[in-house]
């Protein structure tokens, strides 16, 4: 199942061919919340590596990423120009100067380059090199408005802008500081030859020489009962925009109560607009109340204010907003309209659902860690977890708010990360390993029915992204001791009486199964893995493999492969991973040294097996 949280993420990369411009790449990424990628082939870096650099900018650019690459102008063009083919698309592409003095847009100069380029030149003292033809002669790019204004006509701008810059003049209609206060050329009389630049909140029909821009100044108010489809709320607010004249491009938040925060009627509305959901307590409804055009007393008795649809809307259109449509219903979905005196910012008004991102960061090393881990990081406001945890994540974590643990405070620590999303932060929950397997997502899970969690934080969006486990990096460091069944045990008897824990080892070494245990000592705990070792003895050969995986991915890394038989458990610490192999398993030797163990799948025995068949 798709979680329908997972959110498209969009980090600009930073990439560089060699160290020597690394301290330059880490003050553009501070600056950007970027992720500096360099060549594996011409570092010693730990940061995330490529081996092709034609191959990463390539699949970077076709999947939308921002690129920043510290390099030549003409290296990047050849290194991208199979993939470039509409201009429309492209995401923004600048070339930084190895002494960080020039800062190139080169492409998607309308979709963020040039705004991200100037910005990463005031921050370097540096020249923005900037050449788009309304950028030089204007100051302003008229298929790219600011935050708050959307162009409803995008194909006609080529047109439009070509004519200004051939000598025509803009007539404006409607008020738009942004465009009054650039160096267009206004016309003092309406006439033919003028290029008009319309800004309304109606779905106007432009002419072939007009832009039309739509301010985001309207905000949809909407209440609903629990459990209404998306499909009944999307149809009201499309009907009620639509029997107004309001252009669907100037909502500038979907607005509601905070008890519907986890409603998925008013997500999948934000998300048909494409613009934020935003809630408010009842107290700060309430405040609406003179306001209201359909004050109800019932809705005052069930959720403590007297509208939610028209008080939703007038709060986030704020004090000077006025209601524009009253409250209209459906068979369960009510929506209202207010309009904001000027566009509105959605992160300015009430707050988000809040989100947990639950991660699991691997061993520890970015080589090992998911691109949509870094990204959910990046995305957050505040970091919770093991102060280790958060450590081995600095590079991708500054300006974040962190919230450091001690082990053996797991509860504490995820109640805190769930109450703090509940306040509209975007959270993440940083676990080792996979954040599901013997980590903190199932105990997120386990308290969202909690009684003594806040409001809030029961209604909180939680996505969890997978990583790679001490066991499986294990297994890579070793060989394939998993390439037949095999299963996991945790040997702490913090959580799982001791009695339980014996049965499972027994059945394991009655099944013969491959077993990777999991904390396997601690400063008090020395008797468990003994134990473990001396039941898997009499069902398993005295020469089984055993790997001991110690700091995997980190600093110190070691490991060892002793037979069964001479598992020393004083060879083992509370960051070693056991992996005790399969009566099938084995070790072997390679030319250049290495030891590796594996678990055959059995292949050669079938196929030994079809053969006898086949003679027969």
């Amino acid at each position: 199942m798709t979680q329908p949280g997972i959110r498209n993420l969009k980090t600009p990369h930073i990439i560089l061919l060699n160290d020597g411009a690394l301290g330059l790449a880490e003050n553009i990424a501070r600056l950007c919340d970027g992720t500096i990628e360099i060549s594996s082939k011409r570092s010693r870096s730990s940061l995330v590596t490529f081996d092709d650099v034609g191959q990463r900018m390539r699949e970077l650019f076709v999947n939308g990423n921002p690129i920043i690459a510290v390099m030549a102008a003409g290296a990047v063009i050849r290194l991208l120009r199979d993939v470039i083919s509409d201009k429309q698309t492209e995401p923004p592409v600048i070339v930084v100067s190895h002494d960080g003095a020039q800062v190139v847009p080169l492409l998607g100069g309308h979709h963020g380059a040039n705004e991200l380029a100037r910005k990463i030149a005031g921050s370097l003292g540096a020249n923005a090199a900037v050449t788009t033809a309304g950028d030089v002669c204007f100051g302003l790019a008229l298929d790219e408005p600011p935050a708050g204004y959307i162009l409803a006509n995008r194909q006609n701008a080529k047109n439009v802008m070509g004519a200004l810059v051939a000598g025509a003049k803009a007539t404006i209609t409607g008020h738009a500081p942004w465009l009054e206060q650039s160096k267009l050329p206004i016309a003092s009389a309406d006439n033919s030859e003028n290029v008009k630049l319309t800004i309304s909140e109606k779905a106007v029909e432009a002419g072939p020489g007009e832009l039309v821009y739509h301010p985001q100044n309207i905000i949809l108010g909407m209440g609903c009962e629990r459990g209404v489809s998306r499909q009944e709320a999307i149809e009201l607010a499309e009907q009620v925009l639509a029997e107004s004249g309001i252009a669907s491009s100037c909502v500038a938040a979907v607005c509601s109560i905070d008890v519907k925060a986890d409603e998925f009627a008013i997500d999948g509305v934000a998300e048909h607009f494409g613009v934020e959901a935003r809630f408010f307590d009842a107290k700060t409804l309430e405040l609406q109340s003179h306001r209201l055009k359909n004050p109800s007393d019932i809705v005052f008795a069930e959720v403590g204010c007297h509208g939610v649809a028209e008080g939703a809307a007038l709060a986030g259109a704020g004090n000077d907003g006025v209601l524009l449509v009253e409250k209209t219903k459906s068979a369960r979905v009510t929506c209202a309209l207010a309009r904001a005196k000027t566009p509105v910012d959605a992160k300015t008004i009430g707050r988000s659902r809040g989100t947990l991102f639950v991660v699991g960061i691997g061993p520890g090393s970015s080589e090992w860690r998911s691109p949509q881990v870094t990204s959910m990081i990046r995305a957050s406001t505040d970091l919770v977890g093991y102060s280790l945890y958060l450590d081995l994540i600095a590079e991708i974590s500054a300006g974040k708010v962190r919230h450091d643990f001690d082990l053996g405070r797991e509860e504490d620590r995820v109640r805190h990360a769930m109450e703090l999303a509940g306040t509209g932060k975007d959270v993440a929950l940083v676990c080792s390993g996979d954040a599901g397997i013997y980590a903190m997502a199932t105990l997120v899970f386990e308290l969202l029915g909690d009684r003594s969690l806040s409001d809030g934080a029961g209604r909180i969006e939680i996505v969890v992204s997978p990583g790679i486990s001490a066991l499986q990096a294990a297994a890579a460091r070793a060989g394939a001791p998993l390439g037949h069944d095999f299963c996991t045990i945790s040997l702490s008897d913090l959580l799982t009486p001791w009695p339980d824990i014996q049965k499972r080892v027994k059945a394991a070494a009655e099944g013969d199964f491959v077993i990777a245990f999991y904390n396997p000592v601690s400063r008090r705990r020395r008797t468990q893995l003994a134990y473990a070792r001396d039941r898997l003895l009499e069902h398993r050969p005295p020469q089984t493999p055993v790997i001991l995986a110690t700091n995997l991915g980190r600093d110190g890394e070691k490991i060892r492969v002793v037979e069964l038989q001479d598992l020393n458990i004083d060879d083992v610490d509370m960051l070693t991973v056991v992996v005790v192999g399969s009566s099938d398993t084995r070790s072997i030797r390679t030319g250049d040294g290495n030891q590796w163990v594996y678990t055959p799948r059995g292949y050669s025995s079938k196929h030994d097996s079809q053969i006898i068949g086949d003679a027969g």
